[in-house]
């Protein structure tokens, strides 16, 4: 398979993969930023990428950027006929500010099969021996 990427801004650094095992290629911020604890906020990757249909582009956490410097990312799901901008959305779980510069890696992209199934509605469920058991029903 083969992806498409548009540098929409000079300074945008496009995705790559650090290893050639990766299960998610880098995303790097276009542009310089602080953002405070308890901040949200959206970061220009400065990049449109296209993928065939059938695919999405999930966005997740890279562990250095959330483990260490407390920024937990807002996820997303990009469609495959999406053409603007990767902009990412985070907000910052520390008690420190935490600076990024034009550059710095800030979060993994996934580019995964999706299907779609038919959905049927019905009247019932068929049982099962979980049934509706919710939070901590399997014990903890």
């Amino acid at each position: 398979m083969q992806i498409q990427i548009k540098r929409l801004h000079p300074d945008a650094k496009l995705p790559s993969y650090a290893h050639a095992t990766d299960a998610g290629m880098d995303m790097f911020t276009a542009e310089d930023f602080v953002i405070e604890p308890g901040e949200f906020r959206q970061v220009h990757t400065g990049v449109a990428i296209v993928f065939p249909a059938g695919y999405a582009g999930l966005i997740w956490d890279k562990s250095s950027v959330s483990h260490v410097r407390n920024l937990k990312s807002m996820g997303g799901v990009f469609d495959a006929d999406y053409r603007g901008e990767y902009i990412l959305g985070f907000v910052n779980v520390g008690k420190q500010a935490q600076e990024f510069k034009v550059g710095d890696k800030i979060a993994q992209l996934l580019i995964q099969k999706v299907e779609h199934p038919e959905i049927v509605e019905v009247e019932e469920l068929d049982e099962t021996a979980r049934g509706e058991g919710r939070f901590g029903s399997t014990g903890a």
